[in-house]
C-alpha cells in the first residue's frame, strides 16, 4: 500500500491543504478542468486500480467473501456488479466515516511519530488522539473549495486508533505514544 497516501487520508492532513491541482500543474498536461483539491485526484487514482488502498470498500471483507460464496456468485462480478449500482462503495470516499477508520496499527523499527512520518501534529491529533500542535484550519474555515468527490465531515474525528502497538528496541516518539511496546534485536543481537 502507499503509505503517503493512506496516512494523508487517515491524519486528515487533506482538510487543511491549501494547495490546489492547478498551482502544480504541469505546463504539458492538456486543456482541460483541473479543479478540485489534491484528495479527489489521489482517491480518482485508487478508483481506477492505479493506486493500491485499503481499506478497499466501505463493506467488511469478511462479510462481502460471505455473500459471494452464499449467493455461488463470481467474486469480481459481484463486486462491479456492486460498484456499479452503488451497493459498494470505495472506503476513500469517505476517509473519516467510522467504519473506514483504521483500528489498530502496529509499527516496527519505525519512528512514524517522530521522524518518519510527515505531519507529526496531524498523526497525533486524528490517529492518536493526544496533545497535539496543529494550528491550522481545516479547508472550509480557510474559505476554499472542499473536495468535490470525497466526503466532508463538519466534524473531523479526533483519535481514530484503538491500539497502537511498537515493536523496537529505542524509547523513540512512536513508542512514547503506543499502548503497547514491544522488545525487539538490535542489530548486534542478531549477528
Amino acid at each position: 500500500i502507499n503509505g503517503t497516501s493512506f496516512f494523508y487520508a487517515h491524519t486528515d492532513q487533506w482538510r487543511y491543504e491549501s494547495l490546489r491541482m492547478s498551482e502544480i500543474l504541469s505546463p504539458l498536461a492538456p486543456e482541460g478542468d483541473w479543479s478540485g483539491s489534491i484528495i479527489d485526484y489521489n482517491v480518482r487514482a485508487e478508483r481506477m486500480g492505479w493506486l493500491p488502498s485499503a481499506p478497499q470498500l466501505e463493506t467488511n471483507p469478511i462479510e462481502l467473501g460471505r455473500k459471494i460464496h452464499e449467493s455461488g456468485g463470481e467474486a469480481a462480478s459481484v463486486v462491479v456488479d456492486g460498484l456499479k449500482s452503488g451497493e459498494l462503495r470505495p472506503a476513500s470516499l469517505d476517509p473519516d466515516n467510522p467504519i473506514n477508520w483504521p483500528r489498530n496499527m502496529f509499527f516496527w523499527r519505525s519512528n512514524v511519530l517522530g521522524a518518519s512520518g510527515k505531519g507529526h501534529e496531524y498523526f497525533l491529533k486524528h490517529l492518536v488522539g493526544s496533545l497535539h500542535g496543529v494550528i491550522g484550519t481545516d479547508e472550509e474555515a480557510a474559505k476554499l473549495d472542499r473536495p468535490k468527490d470525497v466526503v466532508w465531515r463538519d466534524e473531523a474525528p479526533v483519535g481514530k486508533l484503538d491500539l497502537m502497538v511498537n515493536i523496537d528496541f529505542r524509547m523513540s516518539t512512536t513508542s512514547i505514544y503506543s499502548d503497547i511496546v514491544l522488545p525487539t534485536a538490535t542489530w548486534y543481537e542478531k549477528i
